[in-house]
């Protein structure tokens, strides 16, 4: 399917879900806001290569009281079921008593079921700077405790498990060498690249050598996708948004996440996380963070191949040039060596030029 079928359905799907959707919002007080960025831009480029996630629509909107709200709306059993996740996702976190710091989640407003609809509606957390706004020293803190408070959940008994059974995905150290297997395997039968493969075949080899350090530090909660776009900020409070991206793994794999956006977004910032591990923890704890920075690039890389398949024109240039970066990426990782800020700038350069007006706008939304 071309970028331009894909675009098409997703637009048709974005259309005609609202149209379902908007009186129902309206018959309970909601409106929504003009501009809309977390369905526009690539965001149907998500849709059309994730396949094993559901659909759904995410609004802004405001309440009867002028109140903003983020509204999540779906009639997809892919989506429904998601939604159902994260909201018992959430609710578990405030009662599981291996947990012992608290989780900040934005009040849920409203959770409607109507008309093959399931409709999560949360509170809209303002804030007054992003994060990638603030001092680095302040974006350090952060990120920090939002790490130790996820890492001080650990499911270490059958009785943690039992609790966290059905809500929250698990993966153990032979998931995650099959997972970066397939993304190896799959990514190389559509890439042509003898660099791209023999980095790519280091890492996997890494990867099973260091199976037991993996293993030494799986049953953790973590946030898969730790990212600016997904936290807000008020005063020292960190507050998550998508509760469908926890999941119980290796407590690095979420700074391994944070860290690969760093590379690209805030160098000084991945770098200081580095160091503080270093410093700070045990050598076999600093080597599961390197292998599961490894893991994620492997993932990222395999997405942007398969996006090549969806994709034309500018965005399928912009596509090879992410699979190129985030290669040369996973190899400075390998090495121990930081990315070369001249690969790190001619990447922007290309992908500003690239991007479409209205993604650019939407990246705006999402920072």
């Amino acid at each position: 399917m071309s970028d331009k079928n894909a675009e098409l359905v997703w637009k048709e799907y974005v259309t005609r879900e609202l149209e379902k959707v908007t009186p129902i919002l309206k018959r309970h007080g909601y409106r929504l806001e003009d501009v809309q960025p977390h369905i526009g831009g690539e965001r149907y480029l998500m849709q059309a290569v994730t396949t094993e996630s559901g659909r759904k629509l995410i609004l802004l909107g405001r309440g009867s009281d002028n109140r903003r709200v983020l509204i999540k709306a779906t009639s997809d059993n892919g989506g429904i079921h998601e939604l159902d996740r994260e909201r018992m996702g959430r609710e578990l976190l405030k009662k599981i008593n291996f947990a012992y710091h608290t989780f900040l989640s934005p009040e849920e407003v409203a959770y409607l079921k109507e008309e093959g609809f399931v409709i999560l509606i949360t509170a809209f957390i303002e804030q007054e700077r992003t994060f990638l706004e603030r001092p680095l020293q302040e974006q350090f803190g952060l990120a920090l405790s939002a790490f130790k408070a996820q890492e001080s959940a650990h499911a270490t008994t059958s009785t943690h498990l039992k609790a966290i059974q059905g809500v929250f995905e698990t993966l153990r150290v032979n998931d995650y060498l099959k997972k970066f297997g397939e993304f190896r395997k799959n990514t190389l039968s559509r890439q042509k690249n003898p660099s791209l493969r023999r980095t790519l075949n280091d890492a996997e080899l890494a990867l099973v050598r260091g199976a037991a350090t993996i293993a030494q530090y799986e049953g953790f909660l973590t946030h898969v996708d730790f990212v600016p776009h997904n936290i807000r900020i008020v005063g020292r409070d960190i507050y998550l948004l998508d509760h469908s991206s926890l999941r119980f793994g290796n407590k690095y794999e979420g700074w391994a996440r944070f860290l690969n956006f760093m590379m690209l977004y805030n160098p000084p910032l991945e770098e200081a996380f580095t160091r503080y591990v270093r410093d700070n923890r045990t050598p076999e704890e600093l080597e599961s963070l390197k292998l599961m920075r490894m893991y994620r690039l492997g993932e990222i890389i395999y997405y942007y191949t398969r996006a090549l398949e969806k994709s034309s024109g500018n965005l399928h240039t912009l596509n090879e040039k992410r699979v190129t970066f985030w290669g040369f990426a996973l190899e400075a990782v390998l090495k121990n060596a930081p990315l070369r800020p001249e690969v790190i700038a001619a990447y922007q350069k290309v992908r500003d030029e690239l991007r479409s007006p209205e993604e650019r706008e939407r990246q705006k939304g999402l920072h």
